[in-house]
């Protein structure tokens, strides 16, 4: 385990605290383990979405139905788009 390098606050409803304190005791690690766990899940699985997609376009410009162009505007498109879902309320 790393050493806290950041101290942080979270105002969590009553369901979040009971399943990050459920996670601690089944994992038998702190809840800022649990914490850390999750954001490293979530990141791997937002990667690895990506990475489909990328696949995907790839396949669309190998058998010519998206020219390169178009799927580097809808990448970008998809780049802002994942970047405003943290600013939205």
């Amino acid at each position: 385990m790393s050493r806290a390098k950041h101290r942080t606050s979270f105002a969590l409803d009553e369901a979040t605290v009971r399943r990050l304190r459920e996670l601690s005791r089944t994992w038998n690690v702190s809840q800022a383990e649990v914490v850390r766990r999750a954001v490293q899940i979530a990141s791997d699985h937002l990667e690895s979405q990506a990475g489909e997609v990328r696949e995907r376009l790839a396949e669309y410009r190998a058998a010519g139905r998206l020219a390169p162009d178009e799927a580097d505007a809808y990448l970008r498109r998809v780049v802002e788009d994942r970047r405003d879902w943290g600013r939205q309320p």
